[in-house]
């Protein structure tokens, strides 16, 4: 998934009124304002209640729901993907998402939903600096996201949480692709 694949996705959702937050390796990117690796993907916040239209506007991406109602991913003909995770707001506009092992939602809070970024000089709403720190702590954190977040606190002045702080060693499986 290209800079250019971004910005067309993030073209065609905003095109129609779709409210989305970039996160992840391209969430993190972003963040610096230049693309630091390959990614596979575009990894998406998404209303709950926008489903069926990003897939109208992405209409010739095929969806798998093997992780939903946590995630959804639309790919295309030509290989590009889309990771969706879809989120209900409350009152207070912080948004849940269901747990992928079953657990208890996760929280986006409204306030670390207002970050902007850049992806080739384009604008792109994201998830803040510090909600990026929270995601990347999860069981399969590998050399990859050590050095997202590397770069993301140096570059932001932020402290690593020490939980991320130690190389793991390895890289997950699913970036075998991409290496």
């Amino acid at each position: 998934m290209n800079a250019e694949d971004v910005i067309e996705v993030r073209d065609r959702l905003l095109a129609v009124g779709i409210d989305f937050w970039v996160e992840g390796g391209w969430g993190v990117d972003a963040l610096l304002g230049e693309q630091t690796r390959p990614h596979d993907d575009v990894d998406l916040g998404v209303r709950m209640e926008d489903v069926d239209r990003i897939c109208a506007a992405l209409s010739e991406f095929e969806r798998s729901d093997d992780e939903w109602p946590s995630s959804f991913v639309l790919r295309d003909a030509r290989g590009r993907k889309v990771d969706c995770h879809p989120l209900t707001f409350d009152e207070n506009g912080d948004g849940w998402q269901a747990s992928r092992l079953g657990g208890p939602p996760h929280r986006w809070p409204a306030t670390e939903l207002e970050a902007r970024g850049q992806i080739r000089g384009v604008e792109v709403p994201c998830i803040s600096a510090a909600l990026q720190l929270r995601w990347h702590v999860y069981l399969e954190f590998d050399d990859v996201d050590w050095e997202d977040i590397r770069r993301l606190c140096e570059r932001l002045g932020l402290e690593t949480p020490p939980e991320l702080r130690k190389r793991p060693g390895f890289v997950a499986a699913k970036r075998a692709q991409l290496r």
